[in-house]
């Protein structure tokens, strides 16, 4: 089981050596906190992280708290949450978060600022982003920000987080990442599994007569992002097996690039089931997926089960 880290002496010592570090940094990584990487990871590459919010309702209680997850246990427990009646609300970031979070980098010294969002397509996020970014910029002159709508979320947006990371060890720029990034988005292809159609509903992602007739069914919904970075069903399988039957055939015809390696699979509490999806890609691909866990802020629409996969294709995402 791969676990998180909450090795709290090394990230206080990454956090304290920042600001000495952002002069000599080609660019600062910044993201809100649905690009669901694990804490570990965020702090061993200082990345910047806006955490979103969720209350949970639960027996008439309602608990908020930040989306900012150390441990594994916790999100476990999160999803045991939901199946045991609780119902998780989320609330996007405003502009006055965003403003906060980039003036506080200008002020610390960050000259260069590249900074991912939740996609367009699911909330105003990314909007609020750009218009904070662009007047924190007036303020600092000094301070470049380059906003970038993801056009997804979740580990589809930490790919984009992960290659900024990578793109900045080979000594990029923000302007040269920026410019690498921008239209990965509609090169990643999507298979995201509900386990059932209940959240989705709730979502409005589905009527409430779908969801009970596909309950019945056992029916598993597909879905993936647009390229305008919405979601939508493309296919609805009967059982999570027929699912990755799905999976392996988009991925014949939409096969990964094999230079990067970009295969990535996330679950809502269903780690069983994420590695048999991984293990089917390891024997027809020869490489095993990274497979991890979702964060509570996507994971409250899509509910507790649910297993997805990305990779990066040279051809664009059509769906």
């Amino acid at each position: 089981m791969r676990r998180v880290s909450n090795n709290n002496n090394k990230t206080a010592a990454l956090c304290s050596g920042a600001k000495k570090r952002y002069m000599n940094e080609k660019f600062i990584i910044s993201s809100d906190s649905t690009c669901d990487l694990y804490s570990d990871y965020v702090a061993e590459h200082d990345i910047r992280i806006v955490p979103l919010t969720y209350t949970m309702e639960k027996g008439g209680a309602l608990i908020e708290a930040k989306d900012a997850f150390t441990e594994y246990s916790q999100y476990v427990d999160f999803y045991k949450q939901l199946r045991d009646g609780g119902f998780s609300r989320t609330s996007m970031l405003n502009y006055d978060h965003h403003f906060l979070h980039f003036r506080k980098l200008a002020e610390e010294g960050a000259e260069n600022v590249l900074h991912f969002s939740l996609s367009s397509g699911l909330s105003t996020t990314a909007q609020a982003a750009k218009d904070a970014a662009d007047d924190v910029m007036k303020e600092y002159p000094s301070c470049r920000i380059f906003a970038v709508d993801s056009y997804a979320a979740t580990i589809g947006q930490g790919a984009l987080v992960k290659e900024a990371v990578r793109l900045r060890a080979e000594g990029k720029s923000a302007e040269e990442a920026y410019a690498a990034v921008k239209d990965m988005p509609f090169h990643i292809q999507y298979v995201i599994i509900a386990n059932d159609l209940y959240y989705l509903k709730k979502g409005g992602r589905v009527s409430a007569f779908a969801a009970a007739a596909g309950t019945v069914l056992k029916i598993k919904p597909v879905l993936s992002f647009t390229n305008e970075g919405k979601l939508t069903v493309v296919e609805k399988c009967k059982g999570m097996k027929k699912a990755f039957s799905y999976a392996l055939e988009k991925m014949k015809r939409f096969p990964p690039v094999e230079e990067d390696r970009l295969i990535w699979i996330v679950h809502t509490d269903a780690e069983e089931e994420a590695n048999e999806l991984a293990d089917m890609v390891e024997e027809k691909w020869g490489y095993r997926p990274d497979v991890t866990i979702m964060g509570p802020v996507i994971g409250s629409h899509v509910g507790p089960g649910s297993v997805s996969m990305i990779w990066r294709s040279k051809e664009r995402r059509q769906d």
